[in-house]
């Protein structure tokens, strides 16, 4: 059972975490419109990464989950999440860790180990190289999910991430001003990144560009495949066994 606990950030937000196990600290970080019960802990990947001798925190990402959802736009300057993820590693006093997420929380990861975060491992997932380089097309989508709900033709991709909002309970306000927030990386910043990483992507899954080219950039990377699209990747038990099977190799 995972436990969840709170703290406030340097702007005075109230954000959440969750936790279950324990042993070596891996941070995972969810996705746009989700929290971390429904990436890490309903389909098991926590308890699969636990059992392998890891505390697993999971925060909810500011404008998501239990954590604090502000409207303001001045609540969400660039690059805040990847202020908030490196202000948990402060406040949990935490030295030695690793660190990953799935889509926007990879980015935000890849953000983080940019900004001075310093894992002995990373984890990108549902990532591919122009969703680092290029943030604004994929904001640009959810921004026309955002501000048009309802009106999305049944069964587009507009309509099914609003129906996926819907069960996350999100809340638009909050998070359209969130999508401001997102920051590119360059090719050279990525290439700074050498701690060996896991870039996991599903076989269908090309919503962010190419993972594959991700890995080849990365000084110490390597690419694995796991079911699904973006969408349903991370529902597979693949990709946590995958995550669990990386960290536990050191």
């Amino acid at each position: 059972m995972a436990t969840t606990q709170t703290f406030e950030a340097p702007d005075g937000v109230r954000l959440a975490w969750h936790e279950v196990g324990e042993g070596r600290p891996v941070l995972l970080l969810h996705g746009l419109f989700s929290n971390a019960a429904t990436n890490w802990i309903r389909f098991g990947h926590a308890a699969a990464i636990a059992e392998r001798g890891f505390r697993v925190i999971m925060p909810d990402l500011r404008a998501h989950g239990d954590s604090g959802k502000p409207h303001e736009a001045a609540a969400y300057p660039p690059d805040v999440l990847a202020h908030d993820g490196l202000a948990l590693i402060a406040h949990l006093g935490l030295t030695h860790y690793d660190l990953g997420g799935y889509s926007l929380g990879a980015r935000t990861s890849v953000r983080m180990a940019i900004m001075g975060a310093a894992p002995r491992r990373l984890i990108v997932s549902g990532m591919g190289l122009r969703g680092l380089l290029h943030t604004t097309g994929r904001s640009e989508h959810f921004r026309h999910v955002l501000t048009g709900m309802g009106t999305h033709p049944r069964g587009s991709p507009e309509w099914l991430a609003e129906a996926f909002l819907k069960t996350t309970k999100g809340d638009p306000q909050a998070l359209l001003p969130l999508l401001g927030s997102f920051v590119d990386s360059s090719e050279a910043e990525l290439r700074g990144l050498t701690m060996p990483t896991l870039v996991l992507a599903g076989a269908e899954d090309r919503d962010n560009g190419s993972a594959e080219d991700l890995a080849h950039l990365l000084p110490d990377a390597r690419f694995v495949e796991v079911p699904g699209n973006h969408m349903s990747a991370v529902t597979k038990p693949e990709l946590g066994r995958a995550i669990a099977d990386f960290l536990a190799e050191a």
